[in-house]
């Protein structure tokens, strides 16, 4: 018997993507309703879909800005600008259509769709292979033999599928260092800014050699006077910056394997895609 091979989906980072790729695009439903993101939306989810050959796919939301990140430091990504108007009404429903194609949404309040991915994909990993859909370069952090994280990049079905192998070769590290850089270097998409004066340059040559921040910390004094003062300035940051950029692979979420079971769309799904004047798409998935 075959291996189960399990997509995840980065809800929010695939219809973000969408959006902003067909936001000239008039696409709408009978009401006026946008469909822009849900068509670009299923389009990628498609992509995917046809590319990997997934047994098993479900996908995985934010549910609100406020989470536990939040909570500890209040900047946390509140520099992002709210959500364009004419997406808003498109969230509920890309939520009901995944559900109609027989994928399971999930998310939970406090938790950002990464900390349900990173709890799914370990749990998951058991009992076959995941791949993470994302654009987001945080999940590399999840990289195991058993776990791969695919970016997407410009273009559709473009996309950069790391292993624990290409990580290296590419990144030049391994998964939890990614971790520590972000530790190290803040992350101005998220707004925490790291121990300040340190690039990523630096951050990567020090975890070269000394591993993680802990092992740095064990040798501050083999450190550049001036690398060494910017730690030890921003020390309190720079262990809150790795806390934050630490995905929480312990969510108390379910998600059954059976549950995700994919061989195509499910019936209830070609009404909606007719009613949300989709049915184009239909002919990608078959």
């Amino acid at each position: 018997m075959n291996e189960n091979k399990i997509l995840i989906v980065d809800g929010m980072a695939l219809l973000f993507r969408a959006y902003f790729a067909q936001s000239y695009d008039a696409r709408r439903m009978a009401d006026g309703t946008p469909t822009n993101a849900v068509y670009g939306f299923l389009q990628y989810l498609f992509d995917a879909v046809n590319r990997f050959g997934p047994t098993h796919v479900l996908c995985c939301w934010d549910m609100g800005s406020k989470t536990f990140r939040t909570d500890m430091y209040a900047g946390y990504k509140a520099n992002r600008p709210e959500a364009p108007g004419d997406l808003i009404p498109q969230f509920s429903l890309v939520k009901d259509i995944v559900a109609a194609l027989g994928i399971p949404n999930v998310g939970l309040e406090g938790y950002e769709a990464d900390d349900c991915i990173g709890t799914l994909s370990n749990r998951l990993s058991e009992l076959g292979h995941v791949y993470v859909l994302t654009g987001d370069q945080d999940m590399l952090q999840l990289i195991s033999e058993r776990i791969h994280v695919v970016i997407m990049k410009k273009g559709r079905g473009n996309y950069a599928v790391y292993d624990l192998d290409f990580l290296q070769t590419d990144k030049g590290v391994r998964p939890f260092q990614i971790i520590e850089m972000k530790g190290l270097t803040g992350d101005t998409s998220d707004n925490y800014p790291g121990v300040k004066g340190i690039g990523e340059k630096t951050a990567l040559k020090l975890l070269q050699e000394y591993e993680s921040i802990d092992g740095i910390l064990s040798n501050l004094d083999a450190l550049s006077k001036s690398v060494k003062a910017k730690i030890e300035a921003d020390l309190e940051m720079l262990h809150l910056s790795r806390t934050l950029a630490r995905i929480n692979v312990e969510v108390p979420i379910e998600c059954e394997l059976e549950t995700c079971a994919w061989s195509g769309p499910q019936d209830p799904a070609h009404p909606m895609f007719e009613q949300y004047r989709l049915t184009s798409l239909l002919k990608l998935i078959g």
